[in-house]
């Protein structure tokens, strides 16, 4: 019998229960899949509490890897055996086993473990669109981001050196500075101890920076924009310490005819060809070694609750893992 984490109410990490699950057959363009690892994100949480609605009860979780048991009816792009990752799927990867739809699936290359996959699917893609899609960065552009020893930090500071970019990061404490000094961070503020935008200012001799990558939200709002440059872009992907505030329109303009967008990696993966470039590029970097992906954490499934209860602290480092 196969197990999962599922809730019955919006809440705490003590909503979440570890039960036996009937997973069945897949059916017309479905596949099973046994997973190997599963990924911890701090959207779950979102999901979680009710943040990001979803029809109740439900599993949880949106990413995974691992290893397809049996396709049903009209998949032609894989068959049993074949190794797989996937993310931005219906609600259920904390679970050994589920059936899904095959679109949903990446090949994962033999280079790439089952681990690293859980580790980097959401994460990388996140960081792919961030890079490649929302702004044309040029070498020897600065930008800052926001959480740069969290788990897409890490990933976007090394994808930028590759690209030539200058990355100021911001950070809670001397431990996490350290980590993202590390992993190619130029350029560390602690946020604890220091004004982020006159640090930004400062280092870029008071000019600002073009764009300000931000996945915390509520708290850094103001930072955020007081840190761009003229006709700078603000991109608020996430809402670790909640939702931004209504954004004032005349602010923005008197502030240097500042942009904000709200993009979600949904958008950027539907269309299959799109996931496919940005997947590969993600892929090729880190089955070469240019990309490190960096484990910190490692829960059992069955803890769930727990590894909520970390996140959500701020006690996780880069990125977590369930395993199987």
């Amino acid at each position: 019998m196969a197990q999962a984490i599922r809730f019955y109410e919006t809440g705490s990490p003590d909503v979440l229960r570890w039960e036996e699950v009937e997973v069945g057959a897949p059916g017309p363009g479905e596949v099973r899949i046994r997973h190997e690892a599963v990924g911890l994100n701090f959207a779950d949480t979102y999901f979680r509490t009710g943040l990001y609605p979803a029809p109740l009860p439900a599993g949880m979780g949106v990413e995974a890897a691992g290893v397809v048991e049996d396709v049903g009816p009209d998949v032609t792009d894989f068959r049993p055996g074949d190794r797989v990752t996937y993310t931005g799927s219906p609600l259920g990867a904390y679970s050994t086993e589920r059936v899904m739809s095959a679109q949903h699936l990446l090949a994962l290359p033999d280079a790439i473990t089952f681990e690293t996959a859980a580790a980097m699917t959401m994460r990388g893609l996140t960081t792919a669109y961030l890079l490649r899609r929302i702004h044309p960065l040029r070498s020897g552009d600065t930008v800052l981001l926001h959480a740069a020893a969290g788990g897409v930090g890490l990933i976007f500071t090394q994808w930028a050196k590759l690209l030539g970019v200058t990355v100021i990061g911001t950070v809670s404490s001397e431990e996490k500075a350290e980590i993202a000094r590390m992993h190619g961070c130029d350029h560390v503020i602690i946020y604890t101890r220091e004004d982020v935008a006159t640090r930004v200012r400062e280092i870029t001799d008071g000019t600002g920076v073009p764009v300000v990558y931000d996945s915390i939200g509520k708290t850094t709002y103001r930072s955020s924009l007081d840190a761009l440059a003229r006709r700078g872009l603000l991109v608020c992907f996430g809402t670790a310490s909640g939702p931004v505030p209504p954004i004032d329109a005349m602010e923005l303009a008197v502030k240097g005819s500042l942009f904000v967008t709200r993009p979600a990696l949904a958008d950027y993966i539907a269309d299959p060809a799109e996931r496919a470039e940005l997947a590969g590029e993600l892929f090729d970097h880190v089955a070469a070694g240019r990309i490190g992906i960096g484990i910190n954490q490692r829960y059992a499934l069955a803890d769930a609750a727990g590894a909520h209860h970390d996140l959500e602290s701020g006690r996780s480092i880069g990125s977590s893992v369930f395993v199987l």
